[in-house]
């Protein structure tokens, strides 16, 4: 059986795991003790915010030109399938991010960023292959490209 996807539910992926990088970066504050990694993290986190905003209008943008790629779905099934999706990957909060965030260092903290970055970009290439050019693989593309700028 093969699984496909529009460019609305990986853009509501997408905004999914933003929301949960903000909320690691910020948990992730409360266990370090150094100003300057508390600092770091928020700041991580403000750029997760800011990635959730484009990715939203990302979203609305594709409901304008493309209808959105509305699906019928009367029981929000597929809405906590993609949750789920979202929330078992790159950031992960059922783990405790003080075990993640290995010291205060700025360097080994901008290290674990930059690969949970990476793991994003991976897993929006694994998706992109599930969404069809009619989808908006497309849209899929410029998240890639988001993301990349991101850990730039």
């Amino acid at each position: 059986m093969s699984i496909s996807f529009n460019a609305d539910e990986i853009l509501e992926m997408a905004l999914e795991i933003e929301r949960n990088g903000v909320v690691f970066y910020r948990e992730a504050a409360k266990t370090l003790a150094s100003p300057e990694a508390v600092t770091l993290m928020e700041s991580l986190a403000t750029m997760e915010e800011d990635h959730e905003r484009t990715f939203a209008q990302m979203k609305a943008k594709v409901a304008e030109e493309e209808g959105g790629f509305a699906s019928f779905d009367p029981f929000g099934e597929a809405s906590g399938y993609l949750q789920a999706m979202a929330d078992g990957h790159v950031f992960d909060l059922h783990e405790d991010p003080g075990k993640i965030i290995p010291s205060a260092e700025e360097e080994s903290i901008l290290r674990v960023a930059i690969g949970l970055e990476k793991d994003s970009i991976v897993f929006y290439l694994g998706l992109k292959e599930m969404v069809s050019a009619q989808l908006g693989k497309g849209w899929v593309e410029t998240i890639i490209e988001e993301e990349m700028g991101h850990v730039a």
